[in-house]
């Protein structure tokens, strides 16, 4: 059985930690809560306890554990080590290797692995402090999950808002199963959209937000994978561990596709634009009294299916099909055009590119599943886990 040492931050997402600590156990997982002072203001202890089933933790010196140096005993004893909320506070003191309370002793003590789950208002979370705590905490081995876009308890929306549980848990699960099954293999994915300049000032592009393609490169890095994410200008944080190629048009990523390989995966989430303009204006096209002008297109490169027919072809290529009628069909038709040997296909007009939430259809070969929906990182949990298989059982 696993032992999850749970540490709870002082925000107001603490409430959430306590269905997490019920689905830790519901999981065959022991739960060892921590908490901080700041914590107790938003959870009481007495309702942690209960759903952990195990004492709550709040107290650096406790008369009668001492004589076994108990803070340290508990850190020996961890498998994984979860901080849920990871507020900006918590985060700067374990920077700064800060051992004040039992929360940071014991996070300073361990050995074992740990995982943040970030809370906290956008503002703070955007902050340049904030963000080198936390990228000196991920050199040191640190792992993160979120967090997410939306409104938090303030009003405000942005990037802050906690990951939703099934996400933590997929987190949780790859951690204590030792986030290697990917080692060794590079993996090239795309996200993102392009986009196709028409003049200096305009161009042809889509709504792609680039979330899903960002989960899924981290949580293929999160598993020791070789990442080399291939995006669209969109304006996401780099995944830990992923190496990024910025790029704008279909053509700049087809090229830097190609040069990424050899490759043992290529999963292909950008929304690539189908055309793009004939010629392309060197200046700003005004406006007349004649009739607007005519824009001649041109077909973009195919680039699923050039990484799926060129001479150095990955192992896996993966793509995706973003479909707004007859999603099964169209989709059977375009893994078989394309040539990769899987495909996800979701629908647009019921999950539209930026949401939180997406729900596809698993394509191969042998068949197609329809998966349940779930939110774009715990969807990149799951296909993550498709991928190790896939190689453990080519190995």
């Amino acid at each position: 059985m696993a032992r999850v040492i749970l540490i709870l931050g002082g925000g107001i997402a603490a409430y959430r930690a306590l269905d997490l600590a019920r689905q830790l156990r519901h999981e065959g997982m022991e739960v060892v809560p921590v908490m901080t002072e700041a914590a107790k203001q938003f959870v009481t202890p007495l309702s942690l306890e209960v759903l952990c089933g195990a004492p709550v933790h709040d107290e650096l010196f406790r008369p009668g554990q001492e004589s076994e140096i108990g803070h340290i005993a508990l850190a020996r004893s961890a498998d994984l080590v979860l901080v849920c909320p990871a507020t900006a506070n918590l985060m700067a003191r374990m920077a700064q290797g800060m051992a004040d309370d039992l929360a940071t002793t014991f996070l300073l003590a361990t050995a074992a692995p740990i995982l943040l789950a970030p809370a906290m208002n956008p503002h703070m979370w955007s902050h340049p402090a904030t963000q080198a705590n936390l990228a000196l905490l991920e050199q040191r081995g640190v792992r993160c999950v979120g967090p997410a876009h939306g409104a938090v308890a303030c009003g405000e929306t942005g990037m802050g808002r906690l990951a939703e549980l099934d996400e933590i848990l997929a987190a949780v699960r790859s951690t204590l199963s030792g986030g290697t099954g990917l080692r060794g293999c590079r993996i090239i994915v795309t996200a993102g959209p392009t986009v196709e300049p028409i003049d200096p000032v305009r161009f042809i592009s889509n709504h792609s937000s680039g979330l899903q393609g960002y989960a899924i490169a981290g949580a293929l890095a999160a598993r020791g994978a070789d990442v080399r994410l291939v995006s669209g200008p969109v304006f996401l944080p780099t995944p830990p561990s992923v190496q990024r190629i910025d790029v704008r048009t279909a053509e700049e990523m087809k090229a830097a596709c190609l040069a990424q390989l050899p490759a043992d995966a290529a999963i292909c989430v950008a929304a690539v634009s189908d055309w793009r303009p004939e010629t392309v204006s060197s200046r700003k096209m005004k406006k007349t009294a004649e009739a607007p002008p005519v824009l001649s297109l041109r077909e973009n490169p195919d680039i699923l299916a050039t990484l799926s027919h060129v001479a150095k072809r990955p192992a896996l290529v993966v793509g995706f099909a973003a479909e707004t009628d007859d999603l099964q069909s169209h989709a059977e038709q375009k893994r078989r055009r394309k040539g990769c040997d899987w495909l996800l296909a979701n629908d647009v007009s019921r999950h539209p590119f930026g949401g939180q939430k997406n729900q596809v259809l698993f394509l191969t070969e042998n068949g197609t599943e329809s998966w349940p929906e779930m939110t774009k990182p715990a969807l990149a949990e799951q296909l993550a886990e498709r991928v190790v298989a896939f190689f453990q059982k080519q190995d």
